[in-house]
């Protein structure tokens, strides 16, 4: 989507919301400027820019997903706007920005596709789920798939295969995809 079509809709469905015009960005770290950090038992990226959003000293925030060497995820407040550094580990924005997943045709950012899995695997962690969406690919009894990032149910990354397309639900442990 170009800029001038996303200012478009932020115009249509906020009316003058100046919030639209800056953005989160999942994949990527703000380092610095941190003056609070604390550990989101939630493990969700949306709340971590909701309590900048209520606190009057933040103007950015960084929010890392729970991995193997960091068993939590945690949210750092910031005084300032970093600038972002591209970043797996982590979605970061500045005050005013919601939380906006990317949109792609094969990856569903943030969802979970609960049921129908025939199997189940741990997997190396990555970013964007892609060994398990591989997986899914190559094995022709495979629709969908979730790839649930590491933290969320232990301390490694796995990998769910379905037989049947589940419904999508919000969630920030994982990454989903249709595949057939």
């Amino acid at each position: 989507m170009t800029r001038h079509w996303r200012l478009i809709i932020c115009a249509t469905v906020v009316l003058g919301f100046a919030a639209c015009l800056a953005r989160a960005d999942v994949g990527f770290d703000r380092p610095g400027g941190d003056y609070d950090k604390f550990v989101l038992k939630s493990g969700d990226p949306a709340e971590c820019s909701l309590r900048c959003e209520r606190d009057a000293r933040c103007r950015a925030w960084a929010f890392s997903y729970p991995r193997t060497e960091q068993a939590e995820a945690v949210c750092w407040l910031k005084n300032h706007v970093p600038p972002r550094v591209q970043n797996q580990c982590c979605v970061s924005g500045v005050r005013g920005a919601g939380l906006n997943e990317p949109i792609s045709k094969d990856l569903e950012y943030g969802i979970d596709r609960t049921g129908g899995d025939y199997r189940s695997f741990e997997t190396t962690a990555d970013g964007a789920g892609a060994a398990c969406a591989k997986a899914c690919k190559d094995e022709q009894r495979c629709r969908a798939w979730t790839y649930m990032r590491p933290g969320y149910q232990g301390a490694a990354a796995h990998c769910y295969l379905k037989a049947k397309i589940p419904l999508p639900r919000h969630h920030p442990c994982c990454m989903s995809g249709v595949i057939r």
